[in-house]
């Protein structure tokens, strides 16, 4: 029996072909086992136990690896003193397996507050797939293990396994490889019928007391757990059919206590930290296993939980069914301010939502309650996931009101997901504060179909337009001091100071060794380049007349239209005429929503032009140097921002570039995501900023270009308000929109041109009536009726502001039909053609322009962009919202008219060409009345009043 081979695999256990002797076990504890040793027949039956153990461990793991060829465990285990055999063990066992195995040495004397702060560490390592702690018994306190995520607790001690344990939930948890071992040996290799048996555990503490009576009781045992110091122990020893030691035997416990045929074993929770109880000389008893057999069988039993966690952590790699609580409402009449119902609402914490959505706990960081950016990582763990169904949300040539596209999406997903079953993702840009505080208020939607907390969506969000703000500006003043120091000092001085001296060494940083690539300069020495070089890289001679990049604010204030900058004596006589855009007007935010990646963002940023040089050439941010620190502004930013609708359905909020002078749309990346989350039947919806001849036809020709998506269908909104207006009705105002006349409806015509350009791109369309409670059922059924003949695939009036998502299940059903049909989606014009003949295309395809206009500016800007090698870019054209044509009082659908381009501008980094069309402004101003007198806060409850 002392020569039979336990299943250690490696050379270097035992020194004899990786093979370790029970005898060489021993000696290598240091101590002699108190018990009588196991029957020759026994120990055979353990050793099999043991290989049987890490086979089938190696049979799974080997079985995952075919799926997922780059996956492989790692078992972490935190070790506090020096334990050579425990070490060898957990080695050689993991390496049968074909896990990964890391030991992290501390001190034998290490702190409660250093072991946590490893454990800590390994927690957030998504490489690491289970973790075990060998520490000593005094250091096992309920702060230390429950500092272990229940996930990677493959030794089944935090109170979250324990509990599912004991609730009888051990297949979703993981149960403490001791107290296991000690079932399977006792029925295994001593043949134990455990039912009924009276089991008595002695010395055991804490997570292994707690499991071995759960399990024991579970096979029937009638178990009792004492103490050594317990005054009954012996008549309890004298009573016991089995007998489990959980701690070291004190030496004035007479073994002779124990009645002579009663099983024992020794499972010692000292085993942890390699310490063995010992010193008792050999009784004969009935059925006995020793320590050592329980440490191998344990720690062939921690491999397979190891395994099993794997399992589970590429079981939560994969796309799931969605297991989403929603929210109920309780809609009343008259409805409520919308902060009031947004108020009225207590929405699930967002860590609960996105596990609910299938979101792993390293792909979210929370922003308070309600808020979580996304981590882009989530994108390759779906990679293989198929995409949802794809839904465009536009509108007809909207009021200055606006006529409800977000309240739209939200109440369409809200059908889908809580009244129709289906998983469905809102994906809606972020307002700009300047609204929020001009004219228009919010951006959340309104009444029961909100995005909430409501005032959180509107007011900073994550701050994701701040860091814009902030990088934009960077850049901004890069520029103007980039031009000082130039006009102010020598080649030399100047390219000693970009190229400083640091600790007698002169190196070229990253960026500046890509300037001089793009120079042609091949060198990296700083002090090889000729006097021609030096000159070439140090000045970029920046021509001050060309220079299209402005400072930014995310506030309305007129003015700052126009300003002057530089007036202060330290700027030597530089000055310049300049102004500020509102801050969704940057192209940086125009980046953020098209980029698809870290590294792509950072190569738009790069590429963004900022002026021409005195040559005509561009001159980029790479050029200035600021790219990467642009990126690293941004860095939080690219991540989506993850938010819920009323009803509890998830809603990304990312991205609000204008959609004037950029493109109007949502972020490509929460488009991705919410894609691959929703699943292959799910739905994606995603709003376009005005109406339709603006914002979808930026989202096909620009966004769906960048992206490569595919949209399934649009959903255009109109309301009878609005026909109403385009017919000939009063125009509407903040004061006026519920002041109509019964008028006939002869604006449909501007929701029939909509529908004809929709038609353009080959994609079904569902008209969206967005029903106000001043709508009659016959304007409301002609509506519908003239959709239909104008060619949308259904018309469906919509309730979701009065009821919520109840109130648009007739919509949500006529989106599902239409998604079913096969999309032919083509893009309008080919980028390789010319930029004139791409203009003339969309005005004349679109807007219903006879033809165009370029005045001298524009032309000579064509002219330059296509000389720079921009002029393969698609356009993104700037004109008013409130009409097809220039002039915002042309309604209805304009005809015969020439359309002017005052003037053409480029956005490289984002990558489009934007004319103007006659004067846009990029800063908008405040009314005599701005939303800010109705906004408060009240100091006691600290909440807002006042927001819509």
């Amino acid at each position: 029996p002392g020569e039979v081979a336990h299943p250690c695999n490696s050379s270097t256990l035992g020194g004899r072909g990786g093979w370790i002797t029970r005898n060489e076990l021993s000696e290598k504890m240091c101590c002699v086992s108190p018990f009588y040793s196991l029957t020759k027949k026994s120990q055979c039956c353990f050793l099999s136990q043991c290989r049987e153990v890490i086979q089938n461990s190696k049979e799974v793991l080997s079985l995952l690896q075919e799926k997922n060829p780059a996956f492989k465990p790692v078992l972490s285990i935190i070790q506090a003193g020096d334990d050579n055999l425990m070490q060898e063990i957990n080695q050689n066992l993991a390496e049968e397996a074909g896990l990964n195995i890391t030991h992290i040495c501390l001190p034998p004397d290490s702190s409660e507050a250093e072991i946590i702060d490893e454990i800590l560490k390994i927690n957030e390592d998504t490489r690491v797939h289970g973790l075990a702690l060998q520490i000593s018994e005094n250091l096992f306190s309920n702060k230390v293990l429950n500092a272990l995520k229940p996930e990677k607790d493959v030794d089944g001690v935090t109170d979250i396994n324990l509990g599912k344990l004991v609730r009888g939930d051990a297949h979703e948890c993981f149960v403490s490889p001791v107290a296991k071992a000690v079932i399977e040996l006792l029925e295994k290799s001593v043949g134990v019928n455990l039912d009924g048996k009276k089991i008595l555990v002695v010395g055991a503490h804490g997570s292994l007391e707690a499991a071995l009576q759960c399990l024991f009781q579970r096979k029937g045992s009638m178990t009792m757990s004492i103490q050594w110091k317990t005054r009954q122990l012996q008549s309890k020893l004298h009573e016991a059919d089995i007998v489990v030691l959980g701690s070291p035997k004190p030496e004035e416990i007479p073994l002779t206590w124990i009645q002579p045929g009663t099983t024992v074993l020794n499972c010692s929770h000292d085993f942890l930290s390699g310490k063995v109880g010992c010193g008792s000389p050999r009784i004969h008893f009935g059925g006995l296993i020793e320590e050592d057999d329980v440490i191998l069988l344990a720690a062939a039993l921690r491999i397979q939980n190891m395994v099993s966690s794997g399992r589970r952590w590429l079981r939560e790699q994969q796309h799931r069914r969605w297991r989403l609580h929603c929210l109920k409402l309780q809609p009343l009449s008259p409805v409520p301010s919308d902060i009031e119902i947004s108020r009225g609402q207590t929405p699930k914490a967002v860590d609960v939502l996105a596990k609910e959505i299938g979101l792993l706990a390293d792909e979210i960081e929370i922003y308070g309650k309600s808020k979580a950016k996304v981590r882009l990582s989530v994108l390759e763990r779906l990679k293989d996931q198929a995409d949802g169904k794809y839904v465009l949300v536009a509108g007809i040539t909207p009021t200055p009101l606006g006529e409800g596209k977000s309240t739209v999406t939200i109440g369409l997903v809200q059908a889908l997901t809580a009244h129709l079953n289906v998983n469905s993702f809102a994906c809606l840009r972020q307002p700009s504060q300047g609204p929020t505080f001009g004219v228009k208020g919010g951006a959340a939607g309104g009444g029961y179909a909100q995005v909430i907390p409501m005032e959180e969506f509107n007011l900073h969000l994550t701050g994701d337009i701040h860091a814009i703000t902030a990088a934009n500006n960077l850049l901004a003043a890069a520029i103007d001091t980039r031009i000082l120091h130039e006009n102010t000092q020598t080649d030399k001085a100047l390219y000693n100071r970009l190229v400083p001296l640091v600790n007698g060494v002169r190196e070229f940083s990253e960026i500046q060794l890509a300037r001089l690539k793009k120079l042609g300069i091949n060198k990296t020495d700083p002090s090889t380049l000729t006097e021609e070089e030096v000159s070439k890289f140090a000045r970029l001679d920046i021509d001050p007349s060309t220079i299209t990049w402005q400072r930014v604010l995310d506030t309305n204030d007129r003015f700052l239209r126009k300003i002057t900058i530089g007036q202060g004596n330290a700027e030597k006589g530089y000055y310049r005429q300049a102004q500020f855009d509102i801050a969704v007007a940057s192209e940086i935010m125009a980046v953020l929503a098209l980029t698809d990646s870290l590294a792509d963002m950072k190569a738009r940023l790069g590429r963004m032009v900022v002026a021409s040089d005195k040559s005509g050439q561009p001159v980029t941010a790479d050029d200035l140097g600021v790219t990467g620190a642009l990126t690293v502004l941004m860095k939080d930013a690219i991540k989506p921002n993850l938010m819920q609708t009323l009803e509890g359905t998830p809603v990304f909020v990312h991205a609000g570039p204008f959609a004037n002078i950029a493109h109007g749309n949502s972020s490509v990346l929460a488009d991705k995501i919410a894609l691959k989350l929703v699943g292959e039947e799910g739905f994606v919806v995603t709003e376009a900023g005005f109406g339709a001849d603006i914002g979808m036809e930026k989202f096909f020709n620009i966004k769906c270009r960048a992206s490569g998506l595919v949209p399934n269908v649009v959903v255009l909104v109109a309301t009878v308000r609005a026909l109403k207006m385009h017919g000939g009705g009063p125009s509407v105002s903040a004061h006026t929109k519920f002041h109509y006349v019964k008028t006939e409806l002869n604006g449909c015509c501007n929701l029939q041109k909509q529908i004809q350009i929709t038609q353009l791109f080959g994609v079904p369309v569902v008209v969206a009536l967005n029903v106000f409670k001043t709508d009659t059922r016959a304007e409301i059924d002609l509506v519908c009726e003239l959709a239909k003949r104008a060619g949308a695939f259904d018309a469906v009036p919509c309730y979701h502001w009065s009821v919520g998502g109840k109130g648009s299940v007739d919509l949500a059903r006529a989106v599902r039909e239409a998604a079913s049909k096969r999309s032919r989606f083509q893009f309008l014009y080919d980028v390789q053609v010319p930029i004139v003949d791409k203009i003339r295309t969309i005005a004349q395809a679109v807007y219903g322009a006879k033809d165009i206009e370029l005045s001298p500016e524009a032309q000579a800007k064509i002219d330059r962009y296509t000389q720079q090698g921009f002029g393969n870019l698609p356009i993104c054209m700037a004109k008013t919202h409130l009409s097809l044509s220039h002039q915002p009082d042309k309604k209805g659908v304009p005809r015969d008219f020439i359309l002017p381009i005052s003037d053409v501008r480029a956005s490289i980094g984002a990558g489009f060409i934007y004319p103007l069309v006659g004067t846009m402004s990029t800063m908008p101003g405040l009314p005599t009345r701005p939303c800010f007198y109705d906004i408060d806060l009240d100091t006691e409850t600290e909440q807002v009043k006042g927001l819509f």
